[in-house]
């Protein structure tokens, strides 16, 4: 997330909201938020509805929920996804701005 807060200005830019969906329960996220003043908006997701509904991949052997990131236009249509298979595997900020500008 330190990633996306630093080019948080860059995605605003380009009319972009982020929205971090997390396990965590309420309380814990928004001990986090206000912790390192992350200027998105966070989505508890402990019972991992929205996780589910798209299909974001949890393995335990890999400590859980593997990163998902999608780009999703103004008419809710998914124009960029990607499913990591490691807890490090995670789009540039470069690729997602990419995708958000090619998406327009």
């Amino acid at each position: 997330m330190a990633q996306l807060r630093q080019d948080y200005q860059k995605f605003v830019n380009q009319e972009t909201e982020i929205i971090v969906v997390g396990p965590e329960n309420k309380a814990a996220f928004e001990q986090y938020w206000h912790k390192e003043k992350l200027p998105f908006i966070g989505l508890p997701d402990p019972i991992h509805q929205v996780a589910n509904l798209y299909e974001q991949q949890v393995k335990l052997l890999k400590l859980g929920r593997l990163p998902a990131l999608m780009v999703i236009d103004k008419e809710g249509k998914i124009c960029y996804c990607h499913y990591g298979n490691s807890m490090q595997d995670i789009p540039s900020n470069e690729e997602v701005l990419a995708a958000i500008s090619s998406a327009k």
